[in-house]
């Protein structure tokens, strides 16, 4: 990467901000567009990053308009017609997609890929913190924010072991080489890319072809995939209960989930999750499976699982008291709301759940509208908002009504984001959680202060 100069297009995104980081780490000049002023972008301005938010080739400074000294990195998820990618491509820039320099990173590491459906962040997150708080250590790019860290990228003056989110959107994970796989799930998604089911899980079968030589594939039992991996690479099954690396003797009580971790190599007791809803036993035994792999000590991994205080928006605690909980969760595929609704309902099976879930894209809405209803039916109460469009163009018929004529949880309800605080005010909940990967997160601020209001909490 022998450029001065680093330019994002879209570089407020999760995916985007560790390399960001990277690069301002490097002593790089970095800048980039984003449509939107978010916290991340004000932290990325802070940290050294000349941001605008309007897509005017006038706005892009200038030293980062000479094609020889400029690399621009870009994320799928922006239109082709952007006219700042536009004039970047008819003027003789390099352009890389965030996976294809990701992928150049990490080409000389031994790296740890992680890639699912869902589980992915909380996973590859696991593992960078196992491997970090052992003699290990590691270099990490995530997609979330771990708050043990307070970033999305860890960066290790001694190992050479590179944890990656591998992201299986536009197939972004096939620039990847892992050293070892991670899929925690291939369940259908990204249909608008793909187009068929069928052609979703041939995209991560290659992804196995792409594990190195002596290297392994750590699988969820039950996954629908057939591996094309190549003869020297090790394959091995995981889940909660079963498998090659699996949980037993767990017990959940007292705000806790104890277990015993088993491998073929032995056995660890007594883990106790940072963490503790039920997903995260299953999500634990894959990231410490990896962790073994990497030569981390047993009372390493005991240690470091208690102390994982997670990643922002997955199953973040804003609220909990006898009174009130309140929970944040990123969830935005059927999959993943059914095993989170079935984690806090494990967690609670004496209070009323009450959820407010905002759609996330017109294409997943219209293709999983049936499965979004069955998973949220778990719920007691279910308010659902408008569906977040990101980077889609509305589509004639497909609104949120399509899953909410499904639900048949006994309390539901149509909302907008500007009326949900006050529908709030007036409505009893014990345990509320937030769902969706739109941009629900920004009214997080007014709810918790409105429940610490309502059941006079201090700060």
């Amino acid at each position: 990467m022998n450029y001065n100069n680093i330019y994002f297009v879209g570089i407020g995104g999760i995916g985007m901000s560790n390399l960001v980081r990277y690069f301002l780490s490097r002593g790089k000049r970095v800048g980039g567009y984003d449509r939107m002023s978010t916290a991340l972008t004000e932290l990325l301005r802070e940290e050294g990053a000349v941001i605008h938010y309007e897509d005017d080739v006038q706005s892009v400074p200038e030293e980062f308009k000479v094609a020889a000294h400029t690399l621009v990195v870009y994320t799928p998820a922006v239109p082709a017609t952007h006219r700042e990618l536009t004039f970047f491509r008819e003027n003789g820039f390099t352009l890389m997609k965030r996976s294809q320099v990701l992928g150049e990173i990490t080409q000389t590491s031994d790296a740890i890929c992680v890639a699912g459906t869902h589980g992915k962040t909380t996973v590859s997150s696991m593992t960078a913190h196992l491997l970090r708080q052992s003699h290990v250590d590691c270099n990490a790019f995530l997609g979330g924010i771990l708050k043990n860290y307070d970033s999305n990228l860890l960066l290790s003056d001694h190992s050479n072991i590179t944890v990656a989110e591998a992201d299986e959107y536009d197939r972004s994970f096939h620039w990847l080489r892992p050293w070892i796989a991670i899929i925690t799930s291939a369940d259908p998604d990204h249909l608008d890319i793909y187009g068929t089911e069928e052609a979703y899980r041939e995209s991560f079968e290659y992804f196995t072809s792409l594990i190195r030589p002596q290297g392994w594939l750590i699988l969820k039992k039950g996954t629908a995939l057939t591996p094309r991996v190549r003869e020297t690479v090790t394959i091995r099954s995981y889940s909660t209960s079963e498998g090659d690396y699996h949980a037993e003797n767990i017990r959940i009580g007292n705000g806790e989930i104890l277990f015993d971790y088993v491998s073929p190599t032995g056995r660890i007791t007594d883990i106790s999750l940072g963490v503790p809803v039920m997903i995260n036993i299953e999500n634990s035994v894959a990231a410490i499976a990896a962790a073994e792999l990497c030569g981390v000590t047993p009372a390493e991994i005991r240690n470091a699982m208690q102390t994982f205080g997670g990643a922002r928006r997955r199953f973040d605690f804003h609220l909990k008291t006898p009174d009130i909980v309140f929970i944040d969760d990123y969830a935005h595929h059927p999959q993943e709301l059914s095993a989170a609704i079935e984690s806090i309902k494990a967690l609670y099976p004496d209070k009323k759940v009450t959820a407010v879930f905002q759609p996330h894209l017109y294409t997943r809405t219209r293709d999983f509208s049936g499965q979004f209803a069955q998973s949220l039916s778990l719920l007691d109460d279910v308010i659902l908002l408008d569906i977040y469009p990101a980077r889609e163009e509305p589509i004639e018929g497909v609104t949120s009504q399509l899953i909410f004529d499904r639900i048949t949880s006994r309390e539901k309800r149509l909302c907008t984001k500007a009326t949900l605080t006050e529908l709030l005010r007036h409505k009893p909940v014990e345990v509320l959680v937030t769902f969706g990967a739109g941009d629900i997160d920004l009214l997080l601020p007014d709810i918790e202060n409105l429940l610490r209001e309502k059941y006079l909490l201090t700060m």
